[in-house]
């Protein structure tokens, strides 16, 4: 979802929010009250979202050759190396 859309949904809940305090005959305390934890909920959630959307996005091409470069750069040794060195200097 983007950010324009989700503006415009979430202005849509709280004017439904405003308008069933105004209806029900709340307070302007009370309306204020329930408009702030709607909003904070409906960014939360949205929050909650986008990074779900994010940890379950699949790696992009640039992703997966900076993970290429790191294995290459690395220093470690393979299993089969470092057996192979531990038995050269017994002998």
């Amino acid at each position: 979802m983007s950010l324009p859309k989700f503006i415009v949904g979430m202005i849509f809940a709280l004017a439904i929010v405003v308008a069933w305090s105004w209806l029900g005959g709340a307070s302007l305390g009370m309306t204020l009250l329930r408009v702030i934890i709607c909003a904070v909920i409906i960014q939360a959630g949205y929050f909650v979202l986008v990074y779900a959307m994010i940890a379950r996005s699949a790696p992009t091409p640039a992703d997966r050759l900076r993970e290429a470069e790191r294995k290459l750069s690395s220093p470690d040794v393979t299993e089969g190396e470092k057996l192979g060195n531990a038995r050269r200097s017994l002998h």
